[in-house]
């Protein structure tokens, strides 16, 4: 069971499934995320954090995504502060990084999937 009290920066809120509610963060996983935030100074929204296989987003998808694995999230965030994170996400030893910067919703995706795992193909970075 994660120990929530040591992300001082994160709730477990902010990682629930939005469809079930359920919570599988990984530990090593919100270690990194909380290195990335001690480093970038200033607070992090998160928009998409633990996705349930049941989650529709994850049902249209041939295989289960990142977030199933509860070794990644989405950061609404934009322009030069999204250079910014995107600079320490790269340092912090992100291997996967999506980036939608056009029109609205803007956000990072990051997680640190490893190579081989289920398809998967680390390091990369894409665009929405």
């Amino acid at each position: 069971m994660i120990n929530w009290n040591d992300y001082p920066n994160f709730s477990k809120e902010e990682f629930d499934c939005k469809h079930s509610g359920n919570n599988e963060m990984d530990a090593q996983f919100m270690g990194r995320l909380q290195l990335l935030r001690d480093a970038y100074k200033r607070p992090i929204i998160v928009t998409s954090g633990f996705r349930d296989i049941t989650h529709p987003i994850e049902a249209m998808k041939k295989r289960p995504g990142a977030h199933t694995t509860g070794k990644a999230v989405d950061i609404a965030i934009d322009r030069g502060d999204a250079y910014r994170l995107l600079k320490l996400a790269l340092w912090a030893g992100f291997t996967g990084i999506g980036i939608k910067q056009k029109g609205s919703g803007r956000f990072l995706h990051l997680d640190t999937i490893e190579e081989g795992t289920d398809g998967f193909i680390r390091p990369t970075i894409w665009s929405y």
